[in-house]
This record gives C-alpha cells, sequence and structure tokens, in this order.
C-alpha cells in the first residue's frame, strides 16, 4: 500500500501538466495543500514555497477571480469543473484550462488540459476578424446595406439607418428595392442578379427613398462575399451626395447665367463701341471745323463758347467710353502685347508734351527727371505711353493751381525700371487707396472746385498694363498730401538683362495691335 502511495506521489510530482490539491477553509477560503513543479513553472512561482499559503498566492490576477468563482462552485456543487485560462506553458505547451475534481468534502484537485493550440489560434482568429468587420460595419459613416440572392436585406448599419430616417425592422427582411425610386428598380433588379451571380464589383450612382419620401442621390460600390453552403451576398456601401448634386445644379445655373450675362455684355461694348463712338467722332469733328470757322464765319461769339463747350464735353465721354471699352477687353484676356525696345526718355517726353496744354491751363508744371543712359526697355510702346497717360491725367485732374507733377525714370536696386508720377494734389486718403485700385472705384473727394470726374478706371486700368508686362503699381498716398505712384518694370525687360527668346511676355505679337484703343488727346 505504501509503495503504491509512493507511486502516486512520484507521478504526481512528475508530469509536466501543472497540478496541485487545494484546501477548502473556510467561505471562498481556500490553501494550497500541496503543489507540483510543473504548476510552479506554469505560474512562473517555481523559486517560491507555496504548500500551506493561500490560493491567491499562486494563481495570477488575470485567472484569479474565475479561478476561485470555479473552486467555490465544485466544493458546494461536488462535480468536476473545467476553468478556462489564458496562458502558455514553457515548451509551447498549452493550456486550454484547469480541470476542478472534488477528492472529498473540502479538499479539491487541480489538473491542467493540454489543449489544441492550431484549433484555439484559428478560433481566435476568426473571432478577431468577426470583431473587426462588425466594428467596421457599426461605426463606419458610410452607409452599409447586406442583401442576399432574394434581393432580401439581412443587415444595414447605424450610418445607414440615421442618414435615410428609416427604422432597423422596417427594413431587415424585406426587398431592397423598396429603398430605389421607382423610375430605377427595375434596372436595379437586374443589376443585383448579375452583381451576385458573376462576383462582378460595381459603382455608381442612384437614387434612394427616404422615409419621408423624399428622393436622395447616393454613390453606390457593391462587391459580392460568398459563404458557407453557397450563399452568396452582395455588400453595398452608399454614400450620400444630394448636396452635391444640389451644388452641382446650382454651378451650372450659375455658370449658364453668367454666360448669358456676358453675352450681354459683350453685344452692349460691341454696341457702345459702334454706336457711340461713331456719333461722338463726327461730333468732335465737326465741331473743330466750326471752332476754326473753316467754311466762314458763325456770326455770334457764343456759338463758339457752345462749340467749345461741345468740344470738351463730347471728348470727355469718348474718353470714358474708351476707359470702359480697355477694361472690359484687358478682363476677358483679349489684350495682346506688340512688344519693341523703346526709349525711356523719348517715351517720357513725348507724354509731356501730349499733357502739357492741359497742365498749362490748369495752372501747373510738369517736370521730366528719367535717370541719364536708361536702357531700352523691351515693352508695348501704347501701353507703357497709356500708363503715363492715365497717371499724369489724374495728377493734372486733382492738382491745385500752380502745383508740380515729376515724371520720374531710374533703375532700383533689384534692376528693375521704375516709373513715378508725383504730384502735389489734393492726394487720397490712407484707408481708401485699395478702394482707388478697384475698377470703378472711384474715390470722391469733396474740394473747392474740383468735382468728380471720370470712371473710376484710370488707376485699374494703368495697374492692368503693368501687369500685362509682368510689373506692379503701387500708390502712396494721403489727403492734402499729394500722390505718388510708381509703375516698376521688372529687370528681365531692360536691354541685355533678357535672354533671346525669353518667355516673359504671357502674350503673342499682334502686328495689328490689337487691343486697348490709345485715347485721343
Amino acid at each position: 500500500m505504501g509503495k503504491q502511495d509512493i507511486d502516486y506521489k512520484k507521478l504526481f510530482g512528475s508530469t509536466p501538466l501543472p497540478s496541485f490539491v487545494i484546501r477548502v477553509t473556510g467561505e471562498r477560503k481556500f490553501i494550497i495543500e500541496e503543489i507540483n513543479n510543473g504548476a510552479k513553472i506554469w505560474f512562473s512561482r517555481r523559486d517560491f514555497d507555496l504548500e500551506g499559503k493561500p490560493l491567491e498566492a499562486l494563481i495570477d490576477p488575470e485567472n484569479l477571480a474565475r479561478f476561485i468563482d470555479s473552486v467555490a462552485l465544485v466544493h458546494r456543487e461536488k462535480k468536476p469543473l473545467t476553468v478556462k485560462v489564458m496562458a502558455v506553458v514553457p515548451g509551447n505547451i498549452r493550456l486550454g484550462g484547469f480541470v476542478l475534481n472534488p477528492l472529498g468534502d473540502d479538499i479539491i484537485h487541480a489538473l491542467g488540459v493540454p489543449s489544441d493550440e492550431e484549433a484555439d489560434s484559428l478560433q481566435r482568429e476568426r473571432d478577431d476578424a468577426i470583431s473587426l468587420l462588425t466594428s467596421v460595419f457599426d461605426v463606419s459613416e458610410v452607409g452599409i446595406v447586406v442583401t442576399d440572392q432574394n434581393q432580401k436585406i439581412v443587415r444595414i448599419n447605424d450610418s445607414f439607418v440615421r442618414i435615410y430616417g428609416w427604422q432597423r425592422d422596417e427594413l431587415v427582411g424585406g426587398g431592397f428595392l423598396n429603398l430605389i425610386a421607382p423610375d430605377e428598380r427595375e434596372q436595379a433588379s437586374r443589376n443585383h442578379d448579375e452583381f451576385i451571380r458573376s462576383g462582378i464589383r460595381s459603382s455608381g450612382e442612384m437614387k434612394l427613398l427616404r422615409k419621408d419620401g423624399t428622393v436622395a442621390n447616393a454613390l453606390f460600390t457593391t462587391a459580392a462575399l460568398e459563404l458557407s453552403q453557397g450563399r452568396r451576398f452582395q455588400v453595398t456601401t452608399i454614400m450620400d451626395i444630394t448636396l452635391r448634386k444640389q451644388m452641382e445644379l446650382s454651378l451650372r445655373l450659375a455658370k449658364e447665367q453668367a454666360d448669358t450675362a456676358n453675352q450681354a455684355k459683350s453685344t452692349f461694348l460691341a454696341n457702345m463701341s459702334h454706336e457711340l463712338r461713331t456719333p461722338l467722332n463726327a461730333i468732335i469733328g465737326f465741331s473743330e471745323m466750326m471752332m476754326k470757322e473753316t467754311f466762314g464765319e458763325l456770326g455770334n461769339p457764343k456759338y463758339k463758347e457752345y462749340l467749345a463747350d461741345i468740344h470738351l464735353s463730347a471728348r470727355h465721354l469718348l474718353e470714358i467710353i474708351n476707359e470702359v471699352l480697355d477694361m472690359s477687353k484687358i478682363e476677358a484676356g483679349r489684350v495682346e502685347l506688340d512688344e519693341e525696345f523703346l526709349s525711356v526718355e523719348d517715351l517720357i517726353a513725348a507724354v509731356a508734351r501730349m499733357m502739357a496744354s492741359r497742365a498749362f491751363s490748369s495752372g501747373l508744371k510738369i517736370e521730366e527727371k528719367p535717370d541719364p543712359n536708361l536702357p531700352p526697355l523691351f515693352a508695348d510702346p501704347r501701353l507703357v505711353r497709356q500708363i503715363l497717360i492715365n497717371l499724369v491725367g489724374n495728377s493734372v485732374k486733382y492738382s491745385k493751381t500752380n502745383g508740380l507733377i515729376e515724371i520720374i525714370a531710374r533703375l532700383n536696386e533689384k534692376g528693375a525700371l521704375e516709373l513715378i508720377v508725383k504730384d502735389t494734389g489734393i492726394g487720397i486718403p490712407k484707408h481708401r487707396i485699395k478702394e482707388a485700385l478697384e475698377p470703378f472705384g472711384q474715390v470722391s473727394i469733396p474740394h473747392e472746385e474740383m468735382p468728380t470726374q471720370g470712371t473710376g478706371l484710370g488707376l485699374p486700368l494703368a495697374k492692368a498694363m503693368a501687369e500685362l508686362h509682368g510689373g506692379s503699381l503701387e500708390l502712396e498716398s494721403d489727403l492734402g498730401k499729394g500722390t505718388t505712384v510708381t509703375v516698376e518694370f521688372p529687370a528681365i525687360r531692360m536691354q541685355g538683362k533678357q535672354a533671346k527668346g525669353s518667355p516673359f511676355s504671357r502674350f503673342k505679337r499682334n502686328p495689328e495691335r490689337a487691343g486697348v484703343a490709345e485715347k485721343a488727346e
């Protein structure tokens, strides 16, 4: 008998599976009566003396609560029970759990039970995959509908329910065609059967019905899925694009309206060019002939005064029409540069002579201040001349008697050409400079004997013409302190600084010089 007891103890101690005996000492109080080396290794307690210690000294925190509950149940029911655990024994032996077996009133034996590692691994992978897919399905912000081969809805996610207003139980088990707009149901039914049968992936647009009966535009993507026993399903992701469709419609209508308005503007400008400029030129020409008394005396001197007023008003109106037409052509991108090398000094002198009579009649003096030996500028001479005419014209218009207008030309530290028109006129408030540079942004400044004139296009036109050359225009001014306008042309436009064929001009040369019309003076 003793021999047999020794053999059992030897078997208990030598088995690689963890094994230990638990004694119940009270309500949920358990001590370790006996323990083998396998249990110490498995629980990582190899160097501990555990016999007589509470069960808590052996079991790790992750398994402790479940273990104690199981031991208490075995003690109460007096029936064997398997408790699941998750851990790995050295040597890659995996335990599925412990069999707890009651050996007496207060004695329970715990023996580790090996598990099928491969089966457990595959099961865990399946569980993880299902958990992952379920999470993606539930939290996705895109609507997802799963249908079977009978076109029945078998699953639908929260996003679809939230976006389209349906209740889940109103859809699951019903036909998916109930969600499709009536005019698309027949095609949707054929597509569903074809996609499930062939496994083809597809995407496109469709119209869905909301719970309130309104129609929503949606972008869908479908994929076929085959499960066990040949069961086929179709997974459809749905993205609502109703707002995008409404925006597209609004943009299309806005474009059509803009095209119509642009066509109307083009027609108006064409009519203005022909119907207004032609008679104005006749008025100017005939009034000049009458003022010079080409065909005889007029008689009453008052007629000459009236003719002068007619001539001045007609020229002023022609300038306004030309400015409007010029700005419209620039905005439409119809201006082409006809570039050549030009003398900056000669250009300034020509503009000064052209504006001299107007300045003299206003009691103003024009001074030319070009730096000596300036290199030629590669630009469109008409546009550069028009820039200076506009700037000097503004200075004449808004300067007081005995004022000074300076036309300066110089190279800055970057090698760029600066054309500067500086006056001692009434100036512009600093906070309104930006407004003055906008088309039609006329800044009205009440001043004695200086009424507002023109269209407010002189500065914007000069700025636009400078930018056509890759340059810029800056305005410095303050009320009562005069105005300084600086037009900069890039250094690459100065002779000797541009490579042959350098593409600094954005426009092709036009021998007919179509574009901005030079204003008559």
